[in-house]
């Protein structure tokens, strides 16, 4: 179990990988941003997208799919997050593409009102298979201080 002590400023992690598919890009457009250039190839072609692009929020979706299948192989013991900051979509994700999400730890905190447990924040990058990065955002995570270390 990876807790709170057990974290470095500074480190990084490769959490994986993620293939994009048409048939998911479609999906997720028609169920939550049905914009036409994530749903017709002819929109599509009529904007700065060039051909059907995923949404945003579905590459954010397909990132924290990535990341939370290695936190739960890892067990790490997190709580959940309050949210994220920076959050910036840098270029367009498009089916065939491989997303690949690594990790950085930026800063952590612990909490001065419950000694059982910690926060950090963590720069996520998102790059295309290109090594393009398409996605960026710093995440703040809470996560259980080691029952032995508390105060």
């Amino acid at each position: 179990m990876r807790y709170f002590e057990d974290l470095v400023v500074g480190a990084q992690t490769e959490f994986g990988s993620y293939d994009v598919t048409r048939e998911e890009v479609l999906e997720f457009a028609r169920k939550y941003d049905p914009q036409p250039f994530h749903l017709s190839d002819e929109a599509a072609a009529k904007t700065h997208f060039g051909r059907i692009a995923a949404s945003g929020w579905h590459t954010c979706a397909m990132t924290m799919a990535v990341i939370a299948r290695r936190v739960v192989d890892d067990e790490q013991a997190g709580l959940g997050s309050p949210g994220i900051d920076e959050l910036r979509w840098l270029k367009p994700v498009y089916p065939g593409d491989t997303l690949h999400v690594r990790g950085e730890i930026v800063e952590k905190t612990p909490s001065r009102s419950k000694p059982d447990i910690g926060s950090f924040r963590s720069r996520t990058t998102v790059t295309n298979q290109d090594g393009v990065p398409v996605l960026t955002f710093v995440s703040i995570v809470l996560i259980r201080r080691r029952p032995d270390a508390q105060p």
